[in-house]
């Protein structure tokens, strides 16, 4: 069977009365937004080691969408695809490069905590280091 190369006009054009051949490839120009393409992540901050105080900020992609309180969660809808989710207490950053799956969950940990000296400085300063704990709670999907 020869095949016969056709102007895209011609391609186009629906042939009047005779029925319209369909050609390969044909429905990759159409394009439908399904939600099933979306992804969402929910960061938790809910340990019993956090400390209690100093907000965590959430950010994905550079846009920041969060600002965690203790004992808050925030659940956060997006594309499917590589995305950059960062946290941080003004003190210390936590930075995790993912790629969500169409439908996917991903569930994370943020924990303000003490370190060495944490309530001793606090005690004569006023003011003490906190420590950032940002994790991907294993076995979520």
């Amino acid at each position: 069977m020869a095949s016969e190369v056709l102007p895209i006009a011609a391609l186009r054009q629906h042939g009047g009365d005779k029925p319209r051949e369909r050609q390969a490839g044909e429905n990759l120009s159409r394009v439908s937004t399904r939600t099933s393409y979306l992804a969402s992540i929910t960061v938790s901050r809910e340990a019993r080691n956090d400390v209690g105080f100093r907000e965590i900020f959430l950010s994905v992609d550079g846009e920041q969408i969060a600002l965690l309180q203790y004992g808050e969660r925030v659940t956060h809808e997006l594309p499917a695809g590589p995305h950059r989710i960062r946290a941080h207490n003004t003190l210390f950053w936590k930075t995790h490069d993912i790629v969500l799956q169409p439908g996917e969950h991903a569930r994370f940990i943020a924990i303000n905590r003490a370190g060495f000296g944490t309530f001793g400085f606090m005690m004569f300063l006023g003011a003490s280091p906190v420590y950032l704990t940002f994790e991907r709670v294993p076995g979520d999907a």
